[in-house]
Parts: C-alpha cells; sequence; structure tokens
C-alpha cells in the first residue's frame, strides 16, 4: 500500500475506544461551563450555518420550475390591480382614441388568455421533450442544466402573468360603459407581445443549448469557479490519534448526498484545542447513522456539552438526494465523463462528441492539476487541528476523470488517441508530483487497454507513439 494511502487508512481506523454521542463522558471532572461560554459558541458558529442554510436555499429555488413563475404570476396580479385604480382615477385623454368599445375589449381579452395558457401547455411539454432528448443522448446528470436556465422560467412565469392579467381584467371591464378601461387593455397586449417575444427567444436559446459543445462549457465553466473558489490552510503534521482518548463520533440523522460540507463550522463547534477528523466528503452518500465526524475534544465534557457539538456539527453538512453544483468538483468531472461514456455506448456511437468531452474533461483537470488542494491535517483558529482524509486528492480526481473513460474510449482509435494526448498534455502542464505519477499510470493503462482492445496494428502504433513522445 503506498505511503499516502496507509496514512490516510490509519487517519480513518485509528485504534481506541469510541463513545457514541449522547452518552455520558468518560471525564468525572467535567464541568458545565458559564452560559455565556456556549453563547458565544453558538454565534461563532451560526454565520457558517446560515450562509450554508441559505446557499442550500438559494440553489433549490435556482433549481425549481414553480418558484419563479409564481413570483411573477403575483407580481402581475398586483399590476392588474394597479392598473385598474389608475383606469378608475386617472383621465388619459390623450389615449382615449385607442380605447376599444367593452364588447370588442371582452373579445380581445379572452382571445389573449385563451392563447397564452395553451401556448403555456405546448411550452411545458416542449421542456418535457427536451429533459426526454438530454437525458437519452447525455446524461441524466446533466439535466440541472436546462431545468436551470432561467429563459424557460421567464417565459412560462410570463405566459402565466399575461392569462391570470386577462383574465382579471375581464372582472373590470363594465360592460355599460362607452369605453373599455385604457390602461388595461394596452397593458394586456404589451403583455402579450413580451410573450410572443419571449417564446421567439427560448426557442432561440433552446436549440443552441442542445449543442454539447455547450453544455459541457456551461459545467466546465461550474466546476472551474469551484477550483479556484477553494481555500489552502497551511498544513501540519497530523497528532496520533491513539494518544487523545476516546473520541466522539457524530453520526449522520439522514441518508443522502453529501451537498455542502463547511470546514469551518465543523472547527468553531469544538472546544479549543481540539481534533476533528471529517469522515466523509463532498459528493459522498451518506447513510443515516454513519459517522460524519470524530471529535477529540481538547478538554472534558459534559453531556449537555456534548448534544449542543453534535448539534453544531450537523448543522455544518447539507444533504440531499442528488448531488449538486454548490461545492462538488468531483460532480463536474463525473457529469463530462457521463457524456464521453454515452456516446461511446452501442446505443449512440458517436466519438466526435466522446473526443469533445475528452477535451473540456483535460481542460478542468488541468486547472486542478497546476492548483494546490486543502491538505488533510490543517490547523485552525484556537489551536484546533482539522483531518480531512476522506477528501480528494489530485491523483484520485485524475483516476476519477479518466480511470472508467479509457475502458471504452480504448475500441474507437480516434477517441483513445484524444484521450493519450489529453494525458501528455496534463503530464507537461502538471505542478504536482502525485498528479503526475497518475497521469503517468492512466496513460500507461490507457495503452494497455487499447492492446486488449483488438485494434489494428497501425491504430496501435500511432497511440503508442502518441504515449512515448517527449
Amino acid at each position: 500500500m503506498p505511503d499516502s494511502l496507509a496514512f490516510r487508512w490509519n487517519l480513518i481506523q485509528a485504534p481506541g475506544d469510541r463513545r457514541i454521542v449522547g452518552q455520558p463522558p468518560d471525564n468525572v471532572h467535567a464541568v458545565e461551563p458559564p452560559a455565556s461560554a456556549a453563547v458565544a459558541q453558538e454565534e461563532h458558529v451560526a454565520p457558517h450555518a446560515r450562509r450554508l442554510r441559505a446557499r442550500d436555499v438559494g440553489n433549490r429555488l435556482r433549481e425549481s420550475l414553480l418558484f419563479l413563475p409564481l413570483v411573477q404570476l403575483a407580481v402581475a396580479c398586483a399590476l392588474e390591480e394597479f392598473v385598474a385604480i389608475l383606469d378608475r382615477q386617472v383621465a388619459v385623454s390623450a389615449t382615449a382614441r385607442f380605447g376599444l368599445r367593452p364588447d370588442a375589449a371582452v373579445t380581445l381579452l379572452s382571445t389573449v388568455a385563451g392563447a397564452t395558457i395553451t401556448t403555456a401547455g405546448v411550452v411545458f411539454s416542449l421542456l418535457v421533450v427536451t429533459l426526454q432528448l438530454a437525458s437519452a443522448q447525455f446524461s441524466p446528470r446533466v439535466l440541472r442544466t436546462f431545468w436551470r436556465d432561467r429563459s424557460g422560467q421567464v417565459l412560462i412565469g410570463l405566459l402565466l402573468s399575461t392569462f391570470a392579467f386577462c383574465v382579471l381584467a375581464l372582472t373590470q371591464i363594465d360592460t355599460a360603459a362607452e369605453r373599455a378601461p385604457v390602461l388595461t387593455i394596452w397593458s394586456s397586449l404589451l403583455l402579450a407581445f413580451a410573450s410572443l417575444l419571449a417564446i421567439v427567444a427560448y426557442l432561440n436559446r433552446i436549440a443552441r443549448q442542445h449543442y454539447v459543445g455547450r453544455i459541457l462549457e456551461s459545467v466546465a465553466t461550474e466546476t472551474t469557479r469551484l477550483i479556484h473558489a477553494q481555500a489552502v490552510p497551511q498544513p501540519v503534521d497530523p497528532p496520533d490519534l491513539t494518544t487523545l482518548g476516546p473520541p466522539i463520533v457524530v453520526r449522520a440523522s439522514r441518508d443522502g448526498w453529501v451537498q455542502q460540507l463547511d470546514n469551518p463550522t465543523m472547527v468553531a463547534a469544538v472546544p479549543p484545542a481540539s481534533v476533528v477528523r471529517v469522515d466523509t466528503r463532498i459528493g459522498a452518500f451518506l447513510a443515516a447513522g454513519e459517522p460524519i465526524a470524530t471529535l477529540w475534544p481538547g478538554q472534558p465534557l459534559t453531556e449537555r456539552q456534548v448534544a449542543k457539538i453534535t448539534a453544531l456539527v450537523r448543522h455544518a453538512l447539507i444533504q440531499g438526494d442528488a448531488r449538486t453544483m454548490q461545492q462538488d468538483i468531483d460532480f463536474g468531472l463525473r457529469q463530462m465523463t457521463d457524456i464521453a461514456l454515452r456516446a461511446l455506448s452501442p446505443s449512440v456511437t458517436d466519438p466526435t462528441t466522446a473526443i469533445e468531452a475528452v477535451m473540456w474533461l483535460a481542460t478542468v483537470t488541468r486547472r486542478l492539476v497546476q492548483t494546490d488542494l486543502p491538505a488533510h491535517a490543517v490547523r485552525a483558529e484556537g489551536d484546533r487541528i482539522l483531518l480531512t482524509p476522506c477528501a480528494l486528492d489530485h491523483a484520485e480526481y485524475v483516476a476519477h476523470s479518466f480511470g472508467q473513460l479509457r475502458h471504452y474510449a480504448a475500441g474507437s482509435p480516434q477517441v483513445a488517441m484524444a484521450l493519450v494526448r489529453s494525458l501528455r498534455m496534463l503530464r507537461a502542464a502538471s505542478m504536482v508530483p502525485s498528479a503526475s505519477q497518475a497521469l503517468d499510470q492512466q496513460l500507461t493503462l490507457t495503452v494497455q487497454c487499447c492492446e486488449q482492445a483488438g485494434l489494428l496494428p497501425f491504430d496501435l502504433d500511432m497511440i503508442r507513439a502518441v504515449a512515448q513522445a517527449p
């Protein structure tokens, strides 16, 4: 076993008695701290926890096809009431000649309302078909790119708003009056024309958005942003966990994917001079009862303190039913790899798309192998030590990017050639020794896969020549 893997395995499997959270501590000299100290600790953790919750809520709202249309619908209802008040209280003689008779206005509003609600149904159907095609042709993981699109949400909301405005406007028309409300009629027409323009813009956007290059570019941009957003604290030598006494194990209370994990919150939740080991990582599936973190407090704790720390540590974790791009770099790599694998599947067989996915995947991986990642042992404020043995390192990111892809690319000489060239490029650009070793390994394994895939000798010679080029 390599030294780095052995070190991380020892961290996870450190010997010593473990005490499940909720049991009274073994230290008999634990003293209840002043109330002010507990309040200060909660106040220190609260900003980090609020930031996590706000990011989670924002991500859910961004992916919701209901939130923005409902907001637009509410605004349309309020706008109709406001325009009706203006029609009753303000004289608009300059536009009176553009007014309609009440019966004509009723016909116009009824026609616009019926047309917009019918079009809304067509747009919903078009969106469903688009999601089905994207899932079948690319990957179910890329569907989030489509339902996060603001243009589709705005169009649906605009159609619903136009319908609601026209229906409410019908209640404002007095059939016994000489003229229908001018501002109300013109506002409904403006909404109808805006809906027409939005439909054309949406069709133009969705036609372009279905191009695989735009999907890959969107995923690559999000992933690169996460890479650059990482903080890299000063590393320290990991402590000997066998000398720290019995730990406290905080366990997950539900099943789900780890969408967000805030290390500052974890650290702030424990007393000074404590050791915190995070037993999961971003993008991992965590079942209820599995460890979130193992804590070695720097001072004796009471049962009440243990319960408080447990709650604070759980606030540092956000779980959900699907992986997201809030912090998950590996999920970005997964999406691009899935597109390449789907393109190489017998049901699709599109090597050109696979080559394009390999290019974008290599572009993102290049950023990774040129960027320092957080160490697995760092020192935080208050002489606390944070251990993250489960966090992915450069070698694991490289393996996740190309380990599965090389098996399926070996049967296509063009894709295999693109993969070998990308690995060579990454090897030359790598600034991290562990990443360079992982790239060398992937390059060797890719050539071996090609040799066993039954390619023609000419194709094999070309691949070997590229792999062995200086």
